[in-house]
């Protein structure tokens, strides 16, 4: 039936997302949720919400979150796009600011959805190689361009880039967008926020997903300029007015009044990061430095995809990368509780002694 597929179709390679398999006992390390549950005033407001009012449509303009949004990050409701889940901002993102002549700039390793969307959009764009450390060299930037986009900290590889660099890069780059992906800036990065008044180019998407441990409501958003915000709209209420229930708005404006929660458990995974890092490393595992919620980490006598399937026969899942062939070394592990990283220390340990894994 594909011969009714549009040409569009027939050359996209879709974005595969992290695996959810359904394993016994499982210790699930590969898709960057959060190990602990939302705050309870979450909880709570999903409770209230329940009701006769379900049969009306939510609010379109998602103002209550908007503003609480803004509230938390020292911005005005004005400043402040919602939706579902930071990949659909970043969806509307693609189509309302980065389609121009010039093509758009990313790393080579980043998120895989960024090549998805120029495809699917018909955006021209130029990876960038990361350094031998995978560090991104905001120099490499200095071109011209349709525009900027990466994640900070990035992935898979989950370094930083410090701020007074996105600064410098924002200086050379004033006539297009220049969008910081920061999905995982909480658990160790320099937010670009405070850079938003005086950079009208800028944008920043976030999403509740991860340090809110709010994935399964699906909400994103973005933060810049009113013009900016104006633009993603307009494409919004052309595609859909209504991106977001009445659930996913209430729980996630009562996870951004909830700061205390929010704090406490991003704290823990900073924690359980630093301890399984220097776990791992006593086992001979190179591990990049992390300022996410994941470690990307490799052993210089085992390779990636034989670990990874020595720890799925434990019912351990990590995700594995095989291209590009550079970081196919790697395995990108979630940070989850403690005991689940302990679980996974001791399974690794056991490997490297007995496994008959690969060697490189």
């Amino acid at each position: 039936m594909s011969k009714f597929w549009s040409a569009v179709v027939h050359g996209l390679t879709p974005y595969v997302p992290g695996e959810q398999p359904k394993l016994p006992n499982l210790v699930k390390l590969n898709t960057n949720e959060n190990p602990y549950g939302p705050s309870p005033k979450v909880l709570e407001a999903l409770r209230t919400e329940m009701g006769d009012t379900l049969r009306l449509y939510p609010d379109p303009e998602s103002s209550r979150l908007r503003q609480a949004i803004a509230s938390c990050h020292g911005l005005k409701p004005a400043q402040v796009f919602v939706g579902n889940g930071s990949d659909e901002v970043l969806a509307h993102t693609f189509q309302a600011l980065l389609k121009h002549e010039l093509p758009i700039l990313f790393p080579d390793i980043t998120y895989s959805f960024y090549p998805v969307y120029c495809r699917l959009y018909g955006i021209a764009y130029q990876e960038v190689a990361l350094g031998e450390a995978f560090e991104l060299c905001v120099e490499d930037y200095f071109q011209p361009n349709g525009g900027i986009i990466f994640p900070n900290p990035n992935a898979p590889t989950a370094r930083a880039l410090a701020l007074k660099d996105i600064e410098r890069l924002l200086e050379r780059n004033r006539d297009s967008v220049v969008v910081i992906d920061e999905a995982y800036v909480d658990f160790g990065g320099e937010p670009a926020i405070g850079l938003i008044d005086r950079y009208p180019q800028l944008l920043v998407t976030r999403t509740l997903s991860k340090s809110h441990s709010l994935a399964g409501l699906r909400v994103g958003y973005a933060l810049g300029h009113p013009d900016l915000i104006e633009a993603l709209i307009r494409v919004k209420d052309s595609f859909n007015s209504y991106p977001l229930d009445r659930f996913a708005q209430a729980g996630a404006t009562a996870a951004m009044e909830d700061r205390a929660y929010f704090d406490s458990t991003r704290h823990k995974v900073i924690a359980s990061r630093e301890h399984l890092v220097a776990d791992l490393q006593a086992l001979g595992f190179e591990v990049l430095p992390s300022a996410a919620n994941f470690i990307f980490a490799r052993h210089p006598q085992y390779d990636g995809a034989a670990l990874t399937s020595s720890l799925r026969e434990r019912s351990i899942i990590v995700r594995h990368f095989k291209n590009p062939a550079r970081i196919a070394p790697f395995m990108r592990i979630t940070v989850g509780t403690d005991e689940q990283c302990a679980v996974l220390v001791s399974a690794l340990k056991e490997i490297l002694q007995h496994s008959p894994c690969s060697a490189r």
